[in-house]
């Protein structure tokens, strides 16, 4: 890579490459972000995220653009803003904020095209809220709250459109759990 980075992103791109972004490195949170090409096998340089991030998520909007959603900020304030990368110009735009700052939770592209940002750490603790963020209005929405509080788990898009949030930790320690959101009974 063109800078050493650890708790970044990665996330593949509609045209094939690979976006890289955020993380810390020895010297602190970076903002930066590069590109990988699988056909050439070379870095580049991309346009840097108007904050340093680490513990984010980054989600492939149907649109081609790349939502990035919360984390924590340089010397550790956790963060409710979101951005958008354009692959088109390679650069980054702030976007709507969330409810409230977040770290260790999910975001999955749903069927419809909205995404869903569910549980990690809050300034409160660990979360059982969830919200939705629109690309097409650039907002956030509160959606039904997760049967518990979860952080480190996982979410998957199901092919009947719902979602398998699973495992993590919880208020008792690592979880076996499991539950379903299914955005047609928000």
């Amino acid at each position: 890579m063109v800078e050493a980075r650890i708790h970044h992103t990665a996330t593949p791109l509609s045209d094939g490459t690979l976006i890289v972004a955020g993380g810390n490195s020895n010297s602190g949170g970076l903002a930066s972000a590069e590109l990988y090409d699988p056909a050439t096998g070379t870095w580049t340089a991309t346009g840097n995220m108007t904050e340093a991030r680490y513990g984010f998520t980054a989600t492939l909007l149907s649109d081609g653009r790349v939502l990035v959603a919360g984390g924590a900020g340089n010397n550790g304030p956790l963060l409710a803003s979101a951005e958008l990368y354009d692959p088109a110009t390679g650069s980054w735009t702030a976007t709507g904020n969330m409810d409230g700052g977040r770290v260790a939770h999910t975001a999955t592209l749903l069927s419809d095209g909205t995404v869903l940002v569910a549980g990690g750490g809050g300034n409160s603790g660990t979360l059982a809220s969830a919200e939705l963020y629109d690309p097409g209005s650039a907002s956030w929405t509160a959606t039904g709250n997760m049967d518990g509080v979860r952080g480190g788990h996982t979410a998957t898009l199901l092919h009947d459109g719902t979602v398998l949030v699973a495992g993590g930790a919880g208020s008792t320690g690592n979880l076996a759990s499991a539950e379903l959101y299914d955005p047609g009974r928000t």
